[in-house]
């Protein structure tokens, strides 16, 4: 049988930028079909060719840049186009916040949701990201480490980033060396660094669990690196082992007594950044009402990036996530802080198992942090329950919207919004947002 040819598959047309469309790649229109072309900007005049379908219209690869468009730059890192972590480095500056804050504002009018105040884009600098998830692969005798690039496997062997913290980035070079050691020829792995207050907490995901000279070689690179624990994992095994560790990784999450520390679990989810950490903690406790509180729940609390704060301005918490063991690292913080008695955890997966009415009967105010995928489950409850006072973080503007219209027609108005720009030169954007009876 002859196969097919796609409409347009591998025809070379001319199109116009029209915009910058939610995942950064600019949208022109063929043939009444929008054309997604990547590293544009609005207002460029360029021949494409159309590569494959996407969302309904095609995936256009540049040929040839006829007219430029306005608001372009020269994107600041070399690897830019290949490298699938940053997507939208070609927008100057002002294009590109404007872009930014407009995600959530088109999530908002999609869901007709008017907000009473929405904040200006709170930024990050580049160069502040102290948590990433690095992809590796040994390809003959060399290890590649970096990200994958774009709509692809293959691993972008990083000379230089603009996003890394420079101790970051300062390990690629010795965790070259290291995998060099523990992979074969073709396989992968990843690692997970995150930078603590007490140095550098690091877990290895390995194709299999290395032999002796492995082991020393990794105990040798901890060491030499100063990393306050490193970790390995097995592929299919769900408990990370233990390679050594020289000190407790730990984290100051504010809270009484001038913050609480705590030992996040290997590989365990924190914010990708101090200062947008700090911002997020900030942004909620100024949405919630003034004074304190009596009994708050913080849901999908994690290892407690906001319940010690919140704790601060309450009577009682309840903290609830269905990650155990990220509970139990907030719920050992709080017992060495003496907070046994005001702090309460519940083990739950809200997605399936969401707080119903009944349960939030009491509460003066619910905080809740979920998921990409947002918690429209939970989200149906609290638009049924008295709770007074809502406040939702967010990493995803479209799920944000989604859920905040089921709050609001349950009754709930939407204060304020203070949009934060966590992830330079993608298309992350997270939020904190407050909801009033």
């Amino acid at each position: 049988m002859r196969r097919r040819t796609r409409a347009g598959g591998g025809r070379q047309v001319e199109v116009t930028i029209e915009g910058i469309g939610g995942r950064g790649d600019g949208v022109a229109t063929w043939d009444g079909k929008p054309v997604f072309v990547a590293q544009t900007v609005a207002g460029d005049r360029l021949k494409v060719r159309l590569t494959g379908e996407k969302a309904g219209g095609w995936r256009g690869e540049p040929v040839e840049l006829i007219e430029e468009g306005p608001g372009r730059q020269e994107p600041p890192c070399a690897h830019f186009g290949p490298c699938g972590a940053c997507q939208v480095q070609q927008l100057d500056d002002r294009l590109y916040a404007d872009w930014k804050r407009g995600l959530l504002l088109d999530a908002l009018a999609r869901q007709e949701i008017e907000a009473a105040e929405v904040a200006p884009l709170v930024r990050v600098a580049p160069r502040s990201r102290r948590r990433a998830n690095l992809a590796v692969a040994r390809v003959g005798r060399q290890v590649l480490i970096g990200f994958h690039e774009r709509m692809s496997s293959h691993v972008v062997d990083l000379a230089e980033c603009h996003v890394l913290r420079p101790e970051l980035f300062a390990l690629l070079e010795p965790l070259r060396a290291l995998f060099g050691l523990l992979l074969r020829e073709g396989e992968t792995a990843e690692a997970t660094a995150t930078l603590t207050e007490s140095g550098c907490d690091l877990l290895l995901l390995l194709p299999r669990s290395p032999d002796l000279a492995g082991r020393e070689a990794a105990t040798a690179f901890a060491e030499a690196q100063d990393l306050a624990r490193l970790s390995a994992q097995i592929r299919g095994e769900s408990e990370p082992e233990p390679l050594g560790q020289r000190r407790a990784p730990v984290l100051n999450f504010g809270g009484p007594g001038g913050g609480i520390l705590v030992s996040p679990p290997p590989g365990g989810f924190v914010q990708p950044t101090a200062e947008g950490e700090t911002t997020l903690r900030e942004a909620v406790l100024a949405a919630l009402p003034d004074g304190s509180l009596g009994r708050i729940a913080d849901l999908y609390c994690g290892c407690g990036t906001f319940s010690f704060a919140l704790l601060a301005r309450a009577g009682s918490l309840l903290a609830v996530e269905g990650d155990e063991a990220a509970l139990a690292a907030l719920w050992a913080a709080g017992r060495r802080a003496g907070l046994a008695g005001p702090l309460a955890i519940a083990p739950r997966d809200l997605a399936r198992q969401p707080l119903r009415p009944e349960e939030l009967a009491g509460f003066d105010a619910v905080v809740f942090d979920p998921p990409r995928a947002g918690a429209r489950e939970q989200a149906e409850h609290l638009a049924a329950s008295g709770v007074p006072s809502v406040v939702a973080v967010s990493c995803n503007p479209v799920s944000f919207a989604r859920d905040a219209r089921i709050l609001v027609e349950g009754g709930y108005r939407l204060e304020q919004i203070v949009p934060l720009d966590q992830f330079p030169w993608t298309a992350h954007l997270e939020l904190v947002a407050g909801f009033r009876r």
